[in-house]
C-alpha cells in the first residue's frame, strides 16, 4: 500500500510535471496536448485519490506547479516559430501519450465529479457530529470511485447484505499540524492519529437504540473483521437511524433508551472494529428488520450541516 501511494500520489505527478517543464513539445499542437493531458490527469488524481496520505494540500501544490509550467511552455521565445503539428516520430509519440492522459483524466475526473451528486435515495440532514478539530473525508460521495462503501449495494454478493445500510456512509480522518493525519507515516499507536479521542456529539435529536463501548482499540493496522462496528452508537431520529462506528473504548456515556438532544456527548473516536486506522464511520439507514443485522436496513443519503460530503472535502468541528 505504501509503495502504491508513493507511486500514484508522488512519483507520477512529479514525473508528469518534470515532463511538462523539462521536455516541452516541439509543436503548437503538441504543447496544447501536453498541457491539457497532464492537467486533466492531475485533476482526476486530485479528485479520485485519498489524500489523507501524504497530505491533503499536495494536489494544490501540483496544480500551482502545473499552472506555472504551462505558462512557461506557452511563453517560450520559440513558440511563434514552432510547427503546428509534430515533425518527428518522437513528437507524435509524445502527442499520443498526451491524448491518453487527456482521455484517462477526462473520464475519471468526470466520474469523480458525478460522485458529488446526491444519491437516488432519501437524504437525511444532520448537524455536525464533531467537537473541535479539523477533519478530512476519506470515503464519501455517490459512486464507487469516491466512496468504497457503495460496493455493498451489490445484492449479488451475499457477504454484503448484512452491511448494506452503510452504502452511502462517510469516513473521516483527522487533520493535525500542517494538515497531517498522524505523527508519522503509519504509526502503530492509535493515539498518534489526529482524530483519535476526538469528541463526538449527537447530530440529531432522538433515542439511542444501540450502544456498545467495551471493544478494544487496536494498534494499526490490526482490526476486528467480525465485530465490524466496534464501539458504536445507533441513534434513531424520526424514521431514520444514524450510526457512528469505530469509537473509543470506554468513551460512550449513553445507553439504549436514552433520549439525546443535538450536541449531547456521545463519546470519542477510536480504532475499534473493522478499522485499519483511527477514523469515524457515520451513515444513515432505515431501521433493520426485527432480528436482522443492525446495519442491514435500507441505506439513506447523509447531508451534514447542509453539505453532501465527498472524498477530499474538509469539515471543521462544531464549537457548541
Amino acid at each position: 500500500m505504501t509503495a502504491l501511494i508513493l507511486l500514484t500520489q508522488v512519483a507520477m505527478p512529479l514525473a508528469l510535471l518534470a515532463w511538462l517543464g523539462l521536455w516541452p513539445a516541439g509543436s503548437v499542437a503538441g504543447v496544447l496536448l501536453q498541457a491539457a493531458g497532464t492537467g486533466a490527469f492531475l485533476f482526476a488524481l486530485a479528485r479520485v485519490a485519498q489524500w489523507a496520505v501524504p497530505v491533503w494540500w499536495l494536489p494544490w501544490v501540483y496544480g500551482a506547479l502545473w499552472l506555472v509550467l504551462t505558462g512557461a511552455a506557452f511563453l517560450r521565445r520559440d513558440v511563434p516559430g514552432l510547427p503546428w503539428l509534430p515533425d518527428a516520430p518522437a513528437g507524435w509519440v509524445a502527442a499520443a501519450v498526451s491524448v491518453v492522459l487527456l482521455g484517462l483524466g477526462g473520464w475519471y475526473g468526470a466520474r469523480a465529479m458525478l460522485g458529488q451528486r446526491l444519491p437516488p435515495v432519501e437524504v437525511v440532514d444532520i448537524a455536525n457530529p464533531f467537537g473541535p478539530g479539523r477533519y478530512l473525508v476519506g470515503h464519501g460521495g455517490s459512486n464507487t470511485l469516491v466512496n468504497g462503501h457503495m460496493r455493498t449495494l451489490d445484492a449479488s454478493v451475499a457477504r454484503f447484505r448484512p452491511w448494506r445500510g452503510q452504502s452511502y456512509a462517510v469516513d473521516f480522518f483527522g487533520l493535525g499540524p500542517l494538515g497531517l493525519r498522524a505523527r508519522g507515516w503509519r504509526p502503530a499507536d492509535p493515539a498518534a492519529y489526529a482524530i483519535f479521542g476526538a469528541e463526538l456529539r449527537a447530530p440529531c435529536a432522538g433515542t439511542i437504540v444501540a450502544a456498545e463501548g467495551d471493544w478494544p482499540d487496536f494498534e494499526v493496522p490490526q482490526e476486528d473483521p467480525v465485530n465490524r462496528l466496534g464501539n458504536h452508537v445507533i441513534l434513531r431520529c424520526g424514521a431514520a437511524e444514524v450510526v457512528l462506528a469505530h469509537m473509543r473504548q470506554g468513551s460512550i456515556p449513553v445507553t439504549p433508551g436514552d433520549r439525546v438532544a443535538v450536541g449531547d456527548r456521545l463519546g470519542e473516536v477510536g480504532n475499534s472494529g473493522a478499522s485499519t486506522e483511527p477514523h469515524l464511520h457515520i451513515h444513515a439507514q432505515r431501521p433493520a428488520p426485527e432480528g436482522a443485522p443492525p446495519i442491514s436496513g435500507d441505506p439513506l443519503g447523509l447531508r451534514i450541516d447542509g453539505r453532501f460530503l465527498v472524498r477530499g472535502d474538509r469539515l471543521s468541528g462544531a464549537r457548541i
